[in-house]
Formats: C-alpha cells, structure tokens, sequence
C-alpha cells in the first residue's frame, strides 16, 4: 500500500512539475505518451535521436527541472550547433553595425539585447550625427540649386531626385526604435533551434552564410558604382557630396539583402519541416510527432509574423521611399524621352530599375516565406493517408490542420499590409495613375517657338504671364480701327520676345 502510495506521489510531483515547465519554447503544448520519462520531464523526445539515445545509455540530465536551454544542448551533443540563423545572416548584420544602423550587442546564444548604454549604441550615435551633418550640408546646396531653376518642369523633377535621395537617413533613428523587438527575434530564433534539434535530432541546416558574404561584398560595390554614374549622368560629379549618397544607398540596398535573408531563411526552415514532417510520419508512434511538428510549426508561424511586427516601422518607410523615388525617376525618364535618349535618362533608367529591384525582392521574398509556412504545410497534411492511423493520430492531424488555418503565417507590418506580391502590385498600379498625371500636366503647358530657335518647354508662371498679356493686347486691340492691326502684331511679338528673356 505504501509503495503505491510512493508511486502516486512520484507521479503526482512528475505531472506538477511538467506542468510548471517553463513554456517559451513550447508555447503550452504537452507532448504526448513518450516512452522515457526521463527524456519527457527535460523536453526531450523518444525519437530525438541526438538527446534521447544518449539519456537512455546512462546521461544524467540536470536536475533543476527546467528545459534544455542553448548552453544545456551544447553540452550535451557535439552534434547541435547553435545560432545557426544568427550565423547566417550575420555579414549583412556586420555591415549594417558598421554604418552604426543597428547597435544591437549579442554576447551568446539567446542573449541578444538593445542598451542605450552599449558601446554599439554610443558609436551608432556618433556615426548618425556625423553623418547628418554632412547630408545637411549636401542637402543646402541642392536646395539652392532647386531654388535657381528657371528651366522646363521635368528639369526641377530631376533636381528633387536628389533631395528625395536623402530620405533614408531617417531609418536610423526608426531601427533605435525597433532594435528591441529585432533582438528578441534573435533570441526566438535560437530557443527555436533547440526546439528543432529536441525533435529532428539534427541542427538547423540553413546554409545561407555563403550567400551573405557574396551579397555583403558584391552590393556595396554595384550600390557605390550606381551612384558615381547616376552622378557623372545627371549632374557634376562631385566627390564630397557623393559620399553621404553612397552610404544611404548602401543602407537602402544592405536593408532589402537583410530582409531577403531573413525570408529565405523562413522558407528554407519551412521547406526542411516539412519534409521532415512527411518523413516522421512513416515511423511508428506517428501521434506523438504530430504533436511534436505541429508545436514547432506554430513556433515558426510565429517568427513569420514577428519578422513583419519588428521591422513594421522601418519597411513601411522603405516601401513608400521607394514609391516616390520610383515615380519620379520613371517620369523624368518619360518626359525626357520624346527629346531622345539623352546621358542624363541613363542616370534615371539605373535609378528606376535598381528601386523596381529592391521593392520586388522586398516584396517576392515575403511572399515565397508566407506561401512555404502555410500553403505547403497544408498540402502535406491534406495528402497524408489517415487509413493506417489510429484515432489519436487522425485526431493530431485534425488540429495540425486547425491550426493552420487559424495562425495566419503572413508577413504583416503591423496592420499597415501585408508584405507580398500583391502589395507590388498596388504600389505599381497606384504609380503608373500618377505617371499618367503627371505626364498630361506636361502635356498641357504649351510650347514657345521663336524665330530659327528649337522648341522648348516653357514654365506655368511663363505660361500664365504671356496669357495675361496676349489677352491685355487683344482688349487694346478692339478698341482701335482696323488701320493699327500691324502695330498690334508688333506689340504681340514684342510681349512673346520678354516672355523668353523673363524664362531664359
């Protein structure tokens, strides 16, 4: 009786104490029926076949009772490797803390944090004042040159380009405010890795660093090549006002490759689950792994959304930038085009195509990350085969499925939209109805041809100046008898002559 009474308690004490597990990693969800008790109370499965095979030959587990934490894994297996996402898109991340955008300090594994009394925050400030000094600079004498046209409209566009161009620096300041929610996606992402490792038995292969080295270097080359010749085409080439340029092109540019890695990386966890999901069906006690998948699947659901919340601010930014410079280097090019191709339309053509890029990369790579989390997992539950399953099972896959409908796994910015290929989309739609504005109100403004001169465009204040005074000339012209019409013509051509040297 008293063994029994023993062996109660011990069951009792078991199931408070799993149930008082901490729940960061598996979000409330209790695996169910392993074989191992042992494995069970640490967070790990029969079927890991890193961690469980070594708790069965003899490994004492710790014995505070609380999961397996990065340094706890580390230990345990050689074969985990932590930070796995971390170390992938760490180039981008390097270059990104040199041009002092995101003072994030990660002194381990989960241990990601922002501190605005950090070194890194310190030099990002200092780097931010610096560089806003110089864009001050650099944006008083584009003012002033904007501030002396007296040419045609499309000529004042080209002029704003410039101005629009240093937009960007205003990103530093909205990553300070975001850097919190940034590091704790870092440490999501590693609590994540252990989880995958606990189920699959195997670290996170990624394999995205080789890729963020090659974009780390080749980008900042191609982005500071664009700029010197959109430079030389469309303007002086003067080399202390193209370098605050290059820098927040390089930040725009470096921003997009951060945001592709980010996404490929999703797609590719996404992809890896399930085939792995597919895979662990075909083994025995398939109830338990569907418990398993379906709580590592909602934890990825969630760093799919996440991603979207912590960069809410910042891509919402970067998509209406990149709208606006879009607009107005496709409209120069339009206007210009009818005069022929001109050096200044390549500057505009490289201006267009490289924004169109960034934007659809933004925008497609979101899009594929959504599509992999959800879509494909739902065709990999619809297609499996319920027949062989006991109930259990079949009922695992019913809230596997449940819960794909339920989590919605798009990458959202905040409630602003939805980060995919509809959303370029409706950026193109709503930009050719303004192209189509803009070039009528071109269109509108009349031409002034003088005597042997080539046509040339002439401003609304021109336009409405000689108007005025073509119209005070036709009042004085009916009041006189016919015998003065030529003197009239005279005054008519006279008036059109000042027109020209109030515009030239």
């Amino acid at each position: 009786m008293e063994s029994i009474i023993r062996t109660h308690s011990s069951l009792t004490m078991a199931s408070y104490y799993r149930r008082k597990k901490p729940d960061t990693v598996f979000l409330n969800a209790k695996p169910i029926n392993s074989g191992n008790a042992q494995a069970y109370l640490h967070g790990v499965r029969k079927y890991s076949i890193g961690l469980a095979e070594r708790l069965d030959s003899g490994y004492q587990a710790p014995g505070n009772g609380k999961r397996s934490s990065v340094s706890t894994v580390g230990s345990i297996s050689n074969d985990f490797i932590p930070s796995v996402f971390y170390r992938n898109i760490a180039p981008v991340n390097w270059f990104l803390r040199i041009i002092g955008v995101l003072p994030i300090v990660r002194r381990g594994p989960a241990r990601a944090k922002f501190a605005l009394n950090s070194g890194a925050f310190l030099y990002s400030v200092v780097f931010f004042v610096l560089l806003s000094c110089y864009v001050g600079y650099v944006a008083n004498n584009r003012i002033h040159i904007v501030r002396s046209l007296s040419g045609p409209f499309e000529e004042a566009v080209i002029a704003y380009l410039f101005l629009v161009n240093i937009l960007p620096i205003i990103i530093i300041p909205i990553l300070w405010w975001e850097a919190k929610k940034i590091a704790r996606l870092f440490n999501d992402w590693d609590d994540f890795e252990v989880l995958y490792y606990q189920i699959s038995g195997h670290s996170l292969p990624l394999n995205l660093r080789q890729k963020g080295v090659y974009i780390a270097i080749v980008l900042p080359i191609l982005s500071v090549l664009s700029v010197v010749i959109i430079h030389i085409t469309m303007s002086d080439l003067n080399l202390n006002q193209v370098v605050p340029y290059c820098i927040l092109d390089n930040l725009t540019a470096m921003l997009g490759a951060w945001w592709f890695l980010i996404c490929e990386g999703i797609s590719t966890t996404a992809y890896l689950l399930a085939e792995r999901f597919q895979k662990a069906l075909k083994h025995i006690g398939p109830a338990a792994m569907v418990a398993d998948y379906r709580v590592l699947w909602l934890r990825l659901s969630k760093l799919t959304r996440d991603t979207g919340n912590a960069l809410c601010y910042t891509f919402v930014f970067m998509s209406l930038y990149l709208f606006f410079i879009i607009t107005l280097s496709i409209y120069g090019l339009l206007s210009q085009l009818s005069e022929g191709f001109g050096i200044k339309d390549i500057g505009l053509t490289i201006t267009a195509l490289w924004n169109i890029g960034l934007l659809f990369y933004i925008c497609d790579e979101a899009h594929y990350a959504s599509v992999n989390v959800r879509t494909n997992f739902q065709k990999k539950l619809l297609m499996v085969e319920l027949n062989w399953m006991n109930s259990d099972a079949q009922t695992e896959i019913n809230m596997f499925l449940r819960a794909t409908e339920m989590n919605p796994s798009n990458i959202n910015c905040g409630g602003f939209f939805d980060v995919n290929r509809t959303l370029f989309k409706g950026l193109l739609t709503t930009m050719v109805t303004y192209l189509v504005v803009l070039l009528q109100f071109q269109i509108s403004i009349p031409t002034d041809k003088g005597d042997g001169d080539a046509t040339s465009n002439v401003t609304v204040v021109d336009m409405l100046m000689d108007s005025l005074s073509n119209d005070m000339t036709l009042l004085g012209a009916t009041s006189t008898s016919t015998s003065v019409a030529p003197p009239t013509t005279t005054t008519v051509a006279a008036v059109t002559r000042s027109g020209r040297g109030r515009k030239g």
